[in-house]
């Protein structure tokens, strides 16, 4: 049987194909391309490369005919640059299921409970900072509470001051020059221009940080001398004798531990640049995705009272008048569920990338080796048949209706063998500090204009402020849509 030939987008231009569509217009046109079939050809500059927009489709990607669809793609190659080998970025085989088996363990729900109260603390004492009134850079704020909660968590509560300022002043110019290498042609990112040399310098950077962290974990295990003296990976010849880093109730433990000890039979010990790459890619996938839903969750429990009324309500219940705890969090399923559906909304990742391993027939349409394929969780999530009226924010869909997880539509962790190693973390460390900074201050006004969404890596708010409340619980998110707006004008004039 002949294949069906594939549709082609409509709007391509000369030389840059669909590129001005998504530069323009990325959610919009991605959203589209459902109108045009199952599989959709576009053009990226002269190249073209295969959308998939069928949820049953994109499964066959991700998990039935995985061998076929490799890790790849233009985005990952330019994301390797400064990933590295990590997980996120190693190449499908032998070495990503080593690495992937090795730090499972890190992130299984009794290894996050030893750290869960003490992540809570860091929190809680960053939030607890903030004045009452003053109008705040919202996602400045997430990224502060999700890098300091990972660091802690990561590398143990004993983690010295001066490398957690350094690492939260360092972690966002470096995000923004990563997603500046994503989305430029990669020989732009190659020369020598400054925002390049100083992308290339806050990486060095990053990686000396992230030496020293280890050095600091390091010497509290016992593992011998520290690659600070020239030594290419640790000796973990005194592992044992330090005894198991991951006893319950260590409260100066960290997950990274669990690479610092690890000892291949035939290779030995972690390299150091794995470690590194390792901690760059947990570090990243912590922030970036993290801190942006967070935001939009912040932002829809502002635009929908009642949402913000039932979660304070849930606190309430579970919490009375004392701070949130680790054993909490699975007792607060509708503060789950404001997560979730903010996920739904707005991604957070948009386009994801595949290579062809071999010419393939997918729903009908011949793919050639080598082809760039291409899926959007973005697309998915906003699926009408899957998900009614998607562009309502309405957490009550993920009451009772599971199916709506499992049938290929919700990807916020991707699928299959590469699914998000961190997934469980994700949720504790999101409801964490949502419930956290939703206890302290019950109320966060909008003092911008309500943002839009921006595609770069993750879909971002546009430009985001908000001012706290401590407020009564009662009257939390109480205001009228009109009072928000002439509020934030009245704050910008």
């Amino acid at each position: 049987m002949s294949p069906t030939p594939t549709p082609v987008a409509p709007g391509a231009l000369p030389l840059i194909g669909h590129g001005l569509q998504l530069k323009q217009r990325p959610l919009e046109f991605m959203n589209s391309l459902r109108e045009h079939g199952q599989v959709v050809r576009i053009q990226l500059a002269r190249t073209p490369a295969y959308v998939v927009t069928d949820p049953a489709l994109t499964k066959e990607v991700l998990v039935t005919d995985v061998t076929s669809f490799a890790k790849g793609g233009r985005i990952i190659d330019a994301l390797k640059v400064f990933f590295g080998d990590g997980l996120a970025t190693v190449a499908d085989g032998d070495t990503h299921m080593k690495n992937r088996r090795l730090m499972q363990p890190m992130f299984n729900k009794a290894h996050i409970a030893t750290r869960g109260d003490t992540m809570i603390e860091q929190v809680r004492e960053i939030v607890e900072g903030w004045a009452e009134g003053e109008s705040r850079d919202t996602l400045a704020d997430m990224t502060e509470l999700t890098l300091a909660a990972f660091l802690t968590a990561l590398f143990g509560a004993d983690l010295p001051a001066h490398l957690q300022r350094d690492f939260i002043a360092l972690m966002p110019p470096i995000m923004q020059g990563t997603i500046r290498q994503t989305i430029l042609p990669g020989w732009v990112t190659r020369l020598p221009l400054p925002a390049n040399r100083a992308h290339a310098q806050r990486v060095a950077q990053l990686r000396e940080l992230i030496d020293q962290a280890i050095d600091h974990r390091a010497a509290a295990l016992g593992l011998g001398d520290s690659p600070a003296s020239g030594r290419d990976s640790l000796d973990s010849g005194s592992a044992q004798a330090a005894g198991c880093p991951h006893a319950a109730g260590q409260a100066d433990t960290g997950l990274f531990d669990t690479l610092l000890t690890a000892d291949d039979p035939d290779t030995g010990p972690l390299p150091r640049r794995q470690l590194q790459d390792e901690a760059i890619t947990l570090l990243t996938g912590a922030i970036e995705t993290t801190s942006t839903t967070l935001a939009w969750a912040l932002v829809e429990i502002e635009k929908n009272p009642e949402v913000g009324r039932r979660m304070l309500e849930e606190l309430d219940t579970v919490c009375a008048d004392r701070p949130l705890r680790y054993e909490d969090l699975d007792q607060l399923p509708y503060s789950r569920a404001v997560l979730q559906e903010s996920m739904r909304m707005y991604g957070p990742a948009w386009l994801v990338t595949r290579t062809a391993t071999r010419t393939v027939t997918l729903g009908g349409h011949s793919i050639p080796e080598g082809a760039d394929v291409i899926y959007s969780p973005y697309l998915h999530q906003h699926d009408p048949s899957v998900f009614p009226e998607p562009e309502r924010f309405d957490p009550d869909r993920w009451s009772g209706r599971p199916d709506a997880a499992t049938r290929g539509a919700f990807l916020a962790f991707g699928a299959g063998r590469r699914n998000c190693v961190g997934e469980a973390f994700a949720w504790t460390e999101l409801l964490i500090i949502l419930a956290t900074v939703r206890q302290i201050w019950p109320r966060l006004a909008l003092t911008s204009t309500a943002p839009k969404p921006q595609a770069l890596v993750t879909v971002k708010p546009d430009g985001l402020s908000m001012a706290p409340y401590r407020g009564d619980r009662a009257d939390s998110g109480a205001d009228s849509a009109e009072e928000r707006d002439a509020a934030g004008v009245i704050h910008r004039l």
